[in-house]
């Protein structure tokens, strides 16, 4: 009988996965990013990352390119994926992540900060990130 070799294969963290996609959207100058952990306030998901472009094409391109490190590289599933076609507002589900990507007015609007005040907000600058 032959015998079956396992393959083993680390399963990045969600801090691993959120430091990764925080770093993509440093390299593709998405602005304004800020990262709440809402594991307090909810059971539906643990962080929420919220960066804006100043296009919809930068907006797609952050999202594509976080959907290639998280998805392609990492072995991340996405759930869901909104808002490509409209550009003004993207959101990206992967569970226990949620990406918002939005244009600068879009942004303000919504309020997505002020509606979850009570969120830890960790600072970009934090080892984690780095």
């Amino acid at each position: 009988m032959k015998s079956v070799k396992k393959i083993s294969r680390t399963i990045p963290t969600v801090l691993e996965r959120l430091a990764a996609a925080v770093s993509v959207i440093k390299e593709n100058r998405g602005n304004d990013i800020v990262v709440l952990d809402v594991r307090e306030l909810t059971k539906a998901f643990d962080y929420f990352l919220i960066v804006s472009g100043s296009s919809r094409r930068q907006l797609n391109t952050i999202g594509d390119e976080i959907q290639k490190k998280l998805v392609g590289e990492m072995g991340d599933e996405c759930l869901s994926v909104s808002g490509y076609k409209e550009g003004r507002w993207v959101v990206i589900d992967y569970g226990d992540i949620i990406v918002h990507l939005f244009e600068p007015e879009t942004r303000i609007y919504y309020a997505i900060e002020e509606l979850w005040g009570k969120a830890i907000k960790i600072p970009i600058d934090d080892p984690i990130f780095n």
